[in-house]
């Protein structure tokens, strides 16, 4: 596997020697000082050229990079429609396991690229001197944020409001459409509260993770053990318990969450704690 400055003098080399490359950017993790190293990060490029046509054309110009095991261009695609606009991306899996999402961005859409970043942004390569202050990589777009009591009552709301959901569909039989209700909205609402109360607990100067991948760091051990029960959805009375048990944290991290800040608790849980008991004690009868 060939190694960060292998690829990344191999990336940069490449630039140089082409003119109509005129400003290279990494971004995402492999910018990021509070990610651990790995050989699985993503090589985040963006190439700035004064002429797209040339690169798009056709995709020989790609195999300077390496060898490929696969190859997906998000904005040649008919059934996930492009949402890029006029830039223009691939996505390589190479054979040595490097993986690189290669940009290419009209130079002229220099300023919005740089309007849209998230900050974890480092410029490698600026040929003409566009860029007079190169910005220094932060995820701090990532840091836990104090909630606005609005925002903490939304949280609760969509929380409780969409468990209704998935207490029907396990009503109904309907597995997929029950595990998907938790997966997609309920849980996540869950991991949004225990970050709050993360950052309750141990301020506002960090960030849990994409899709809270760190969030373990931060949580009791008992917690979050009970997390990863939730995960569980391979059956129907497994489910069950793995909603009861995000009422059950879900309730202990909002408490967390709106004690400290003044915040009301509304009644919504127990309101929906009610009604779901009131489902699941009709199907033991039937």
């Amino acid at each position: 596997m060939r190694s960060e400055q292998e690829m990344m003098h191999m990336i940069e080399r490449f630039a140089k020697q082409d003119e109509q490359i005129r400003l290279v950017t990494l971004e995402g993790s492999r910018t990021n000082k509070h990610v651990p190293r790995d050989r699985y990060q993503d090589f985040d490029i963006s190439y700035f050229v004064t002429d797209m046509e040339p690169f798009t054309k056709n995709d020989e110009w790609l195999d300077i990079f390496g060898p490929r095991l696969m190859m997906q261009k998000p904005e040649d695609m008919e059934l996930f429609p492009p949402e890029l606009g006029s830039w223009f991306s691939y996505i390589m899996l190479f054979e040595d396991g490097n993986k690189m999402d290669l940009t290419l961005i009209p130079i002229e859409e220099t300023d919005t690229y740089f309007a849209k970043s998230d900050g974890l942004v480092a410029v490698l390569m600026d040929k003409d001197g566009l860029i007079k202050e190169p910005p220094a990589p932060t995820d701090q777009a990532y840091w836990i944020k104090q909630p606005t009591a609005r925002e903490f009552d939304d949280c609760c709301n969509e929380f409780w409001m969409v468990s209704t959901y998935v207490a029907k569909g396990l009503a109904r039989k309907e597995i997929l459409f029950a595990s998907d209700h938790l997966h997609e909205i309920a849980r996540p609402n869950l991991l949004r509260m225990m970050a709050w109360q993360i950052g309750i607990e141990q301020g506002y100067s960090f960030s849990v993770g994409k899709n809270y991948k760190y969030i373990d760091r931060y949580l009791p051990e008992q917690d979050w053990q009970q997390l990863l029960q939730t995960y569980r959805q391979d059956s129907y009375e497994v489910m069950w318990e793995s909603l009861f048990l995000c009422y059950r944290l879900f309730r202990k991290y909002a408490h967390a969450v709106a004690n400290p800040l003044k915040y009301a608790y509304p009644d919504y849980d127990r309101a929906i704690t009610e009604y779901t008991e009131r489902v699941y004690q009709s199907l033991e009868v039937t």
